[in-house]
């Protein structure tokens, strides 16, 4: 592991960038000013996860070793597995790659974890399994396991198709397979449930309400009698906070007591101190924001929501989407895919500017030093710059 966790940090590490950590986060050269926040980038589950499908490869040199789905959410460092032979399977249902599994293979968990029938399949399949989940996510799965044993319905904030939450939802099942959930994204859904648990609502309401997003058998009558909150560990702080309050208000609004609600928080340390780093950041003034992290992070995504109410910000993936001194290529949260926007002049100012970069708990450290460069290259700063140097 210590080799590996060498090799991990040759790959992804940046000594400009722990540099600036040290330093208060914060580098100004000439009339251009980059602020980093007091927390970003990779968190221990997601350098352990990586550390352990490494060392997975130099345990079984020889071995047909398998990824379900994405190790974390970063195009870079999936890529970097695929070069070394290690192959992703389908993660969003089970298929027929999974049948050629056999006792000789290694199938890697990801750090999101796996549905209980993906790993049942896999354990019947005679593979070993490397399970590099979250410490945090099992958190979760343990408390909705005890609500299904409670005969409590687990009422899951996150999104209904990620990895994470998809696994959540197979574990509050319980281990007897009888427990129910309902998973809910916006407080908007979180309304509609709420009306539901005080006014009651027909069953043909709550399943075209909540498509795909519960558990088969569940029962309007009986199943939003008893409630647990749980979420996805990557979500918006604020906004399981509130998720929260209204259920418990519902809950009392209907029976006069909270006897029948349950809560636990379950937000990730890393996610939380992520959040609340860019919100002090956001106390000082800045002219721009870069937040960099793959698109399908959720945690990233929350970063970005968080920053769009405060100053111009770009949700970017690597420091290749900074084109030109006018151009950002950009993932918009609205229209749901990278699109090319001006950044209104701000990289053209003949002013001091101040420019904040942020990354979600996936982003490797090279990534955010190669954006660092890139904003002092399009403001006229060569990257030999001695206090650019790794």
């Amino acid at each position: 592991m210590a080799r590996v966790e060498a090799e991990v940090q040759n790959h992804y590490n940046s000594s400009l960038v722990e540099r600036l950590r040290k330093s208060g986060g914060e580098l100004t050269i000439e009339n251009t000013t980059v602020r980093l926040a007091k927390q970003f980038g990779f968190c221990y589950g997601v350098e352990r996860a990586i550390d352990l499908a490494y060392a997975t490869r130099r345990v079984f040199p020889d071995n047909n070793i398998y990824l379900i789905g994405e190790i974390i959410h970063n195009q870079e460092v999936n890529q970097h597995l695929s070069s070394m032979g290690i192959v992703s399977l389908p993660w969003k249902e089970l298929t027929d790659d999974y049948n050629k599994i056999g006792p000789d293979d290694v199938v890697i968990v990801p750090a999101f974890g796996a549905p209980t029938h993906f790993m049942e399949k896999i354990e019947a399949q005679g593979a070993t399994v490397i399970d590099t989940t979250c410490g945090d996510v099992m958190k979760v799965w343990r408390r909705v396991r005890n609500y299904a044993k409670d005969g409590v319905t687990s009422v899951i904030h996150g999104k209904a198709g990620h990895e994470e939450t998809k696994a959540t939802a197979s574990r509050a099942l319980g281990d007897q397979k009888n427990g129910h959930y309902v998973v809910i994204l916006t407080l908007k859904d979180c309304h509609d449930l709420c009306e539901m648990i005080v006014n009651g609502t027909d069953q043909a309401t709550f399943e075209a309400r909540f498509p795909n997003a519960y558990s088969t058998g569940f029962d309007t009558t009986k199943h939003l009698q008893m409630i647990g909150v749980a979420n996805q560990t990557t979500m918006l702080k604020s906004e399981t906070e509130e998720i929260q309050k209204l259920l418990k208000e519902a809950i009392i609004k209907r029976d006069n007591d909270d006897h029948n609600y349950l809560m636990f928080d379950t937000i990730c340390g890393a996610t939380q101190e992520r959040q609340d780093a860019l919100f002090e950041m956001l106390n000082k003034k800045m002219d721009l924001m870069l937040v960099v992290g793959g698109y399908n992070s959720s945690n990233t995504t929350h970063l970005v929501e968080i920053s769009e109410e405060h100053l111009p910000a770009f949700f970017i993936r690597t420091a290749e989407c900074l084109k030109n001194i006018e151009e950002i290529a950009h993932f918009d949260l609205q229209q749901k895919e990278e699109v090319l926007s001006k950044n209104g002049g701000i990289l053209l100012s003949e002013e001091p500017i101040v420019v904040g970069i942020t990354a979600g708990a996936s982003c490797p450290s090279n990534l955010i030093h190669d954006t660092i460069t890139r904003v002092f290259e399009l403001r006229g700063v060569s990257s030999d710059h001695p206090e650019l140097k790794q």
